[in-house]
């Protein structure tokens, strides 16, 4: 099975759009379908499966959850969300950024997207540690930095992997434009996203906010 899912079509709102599955969800969710479909055949003839086909049943219900990548209605001003979850953190940076990281738990969905029109300057991944994505040395964990070259300056973007999260699936390369809410990559399970608002750019967001991604705005003017 291939790791491309078919694109919904491009009409009619998200509520009548067929439901779409994350680009990179392969490798985790086939060999689990496969496996509770197997065994829940399987207990049709004996009931004795059924021990085993509950539980893989209920894990690839789970996955087919978590691997959703619903449609949005994507913002048209400003820095707009590139994750689902909730702001932990804003922060100053010394160079006069504003950092807002959203952690992402195993409920949101994990498909990110870019905060603005623009080039993919720079992709770069970084080696380092599964620290839970909440815990504030998970800034130190394997990672995944854009760059955008955007209309209000180079915009950083950092995927962080979690605990669970040991894979980053970035979709596009450097050189690639992209227009806001555009998909840009996966995060398997529980994780982080940091947006870095350029210098002299306020956050409209508050520590404690749901954010969603393509239609929270994260500054204000």
């Amino acid at each position: 099975m291939s790791d491309d899912f078919p694109s919904p079509a491009s009409a009619g709102s998200a509520l009548t759009q067929k439901p779409r599955l994350a680009k990179g969800a392969s490798p985790w969710l086939v060999p689990t379908a496969l496996t509770g479909a197997l065994t829940g055949l399987a207990a049709l003839r004996n009931r004795r499966w059924a021990f085993a086909a509950v539980p893989t049943l209920a894990l690839t219900g789970g996955m087919l959850w978590f691997f959703r990548d619903p449609e949005r209605t994507i913002g048209t001003e400003g820095v707009i969300a590139s994750a689902d979850g909730v702001v932990q953190s804003i922060d100053a940076w010394p160079d006069g950024r504003t950092r807002i990281a959203t952690f992402m738990s195993p409920l949101n969905v994990h498909v990110n997207r870019a905060p603005l029109d623009g080039v993919v300057k720079s992709v770069e991944h970084k080696a380092g540690g599964f620290v839970p994505a909440f815990n504030k040395e998970s800034e130190h964990n394997e990672r995944v930095v854009w760059i955008f070259d955007t209309a209000i300056g180079d915009v950083e973007l950092i995927q962080i992997a979690g605990t669970v999260a040991r894979r980053i699936v970035p979709y596009i390369e450097p050189g690639t434009e992209v227009a806001c809410g555009d998909r840009i990559g996966l995060i398997r399970f529980g994780s982080r996203v940091d947006v870095y608002l350029p210098p002299g750019i306020e956050p409209a967001v508050t520590v404690g906010q749901r954010t969603t991604a393509g239609e929270t705005r994260l500054d204000r003017d």
